[in-house]
């Protein structure tokens, strides 16, 4: 019961919160807007760099051993 009334009243009070009358100039939105774009694409190029080489290795075709020579001499 307890945290139910004390996270109704966070509730309120973050609900209660009036304008911070601030300026956002150009050079800090786009620098905010900079910045989450590049941890965003970090993490997606993170991920494909992750995945790349063994989808690389598995699509990759096995060359044909040169005439007269076997797989295992090659």
């Amino acid at each position: 019961m307890r945290k139910l009334v004390a996270f109704l009243i966070c509730g309120i009070v973050v609900m209660s919160a009036g304008s911070a009358q601030a300026y956002v100039g150009p050079g800090l939105g786009l620098g905010a807007i900079g910045a989450v774009l590049g941890v965003v694409l970090s993490v997606i190029l993170a991920l494909f760099a992750i995945f790349w080489y063994p989808l690389k290795r598995m699509f990759k075709k096995k060359a044909p051993p040169p005439p007269g020579k076997t797989e295992k001499e090659a």
